[in-house]
């Protein structure tokens, strides 16, 4: 997910999908074609709520407001994109915020979005026409349907950038804003290690360069081996920034992870960089990964070019 100061921050944890409760949880998830919302939902249906795909907006306040005893306690997931009979993001938008001014309902919209390469390589696979793109290019369907959307980007509570993500990991984030199970926790961290010679991670909140460490990568011995090897731990703990370097960012996560806590963020994605993302960075993930642990945060630790 690209870092921005937006989303993330304005979400509280999720409440019990299927106790009763004075304010009925609505959220509304969107996004460009092709970077997940059916996966989304499915996710949603696993957390108990009660999901609605392509429904139309003019049914909403309807839906919303059916007076069943069955239902009317439910949290509901309404999932709205360019298929949807009648779409405006304008019009969304203002059923939104309408929605949100409201007391008795907790409302939120979920935006996913994704590279255009990547969506257009799941086109391809797929060969499914975009749906704004039947007699043309998909390049001209994508690059029409972002611009279209830009209402939603901006208005979104949460965005979450599919690029790269798997389908465990999209479960992940929508869990931790949304499953029952994610009522009275903590932040959940996610450490990962990359090469910034593939590309910074997009999903990225704090990006941490350890190149200025010595590289194993020029030692002939050390190069085969990653950063999970004890000769290459040992090779970059002898360097006379290591210790410094340790020590002040965990005094920073230690600082900063119990703050964004408060604020209501529900998780947070540190990635740690070196040129390859084999060695340097591999090892520091896997230090920092450990002592947020011990500070008693969930996490979870991902080597992204790592083969």
């Amino acid at each position: 997910m690209h870092p921005t100061d937006t989303p993330t921050a304005a979400f509280d944890s999720a409440p019990d999908a299927t106790a009763s409760t004075a304010v009925r949880r609505i959220v509304f998830i969107s996004g460009l074609s092709g970077a997940g919302m059916s996966s989304a939902l499915k996710n949603m249906e696993d957390f108990g709520f009660e999901v609605f795909d392509n429904f139309p907006l003019g049914f909403i306040d309807a839906l919303i407001d059916d007076t069943d005893a069955g239902h009317k306690s439910v949290p509901i997931a309404i999932g709205l994109d360019t298929r949807t009979r009648g779409f405006s993001p304008q019009d969304l938008v203002k059923k939104i915020d309408a929605l949100a001014a409201r007391d008795d309902l907790d409302v939120m919209l979920c935006f996913l979005s994704c590279d255009d390469e990547t969506i257009y390589k799941r086109y391809s696979e797929t060969r499914r026409p975009h749906p704004l793109a039947k007699d043309s290019p998909i390049a001209d369907g994508i690059a029409l349907e972002k611009n279209w959307l830009q209402p939603l980007l901006k208005r979104a509570d949460l965005v979450i950038d599919t690029t790269g993500l798997s389908v465990h990991d999209l479960k992940r984030l929508l869990g931790s804003n949304f499953s029952p199970q994610a009522e009275g926790k903590k932040i959940y961290v996610t450490v990962m290690s990359f090469g910034f010679k593939n590309g910074l991670p997009r999903e990225a909140d704090m990006v941490i360069d350890v190149r200025f460490l010595q590289n194993p990568h020029w030692e002939k011995k050390l190069r085969p081996l990653t950063g999970q090897d004890t000769p290459v731990q040992d090779y970059i703990r002898k360097d006379e920034g290591f210790d410094p370097l340790n020590r002040h960012i965990s005094s920073l996560l230690e600082l900063l992870l119990p703050r964004y806590e408060v604020e209501g963020k529900s998780y947070f994605t540190l990635a740690v960089g070196c040129t390859g993302g084999r060695h340097r960075s591999v090892y520091m993930a896997e230090l920092w990964a450990e002592m947020v642990k011990t500070l008693g945060f969930a996490v979870s630790l991902r080597h992204r070019d790592l083969d």
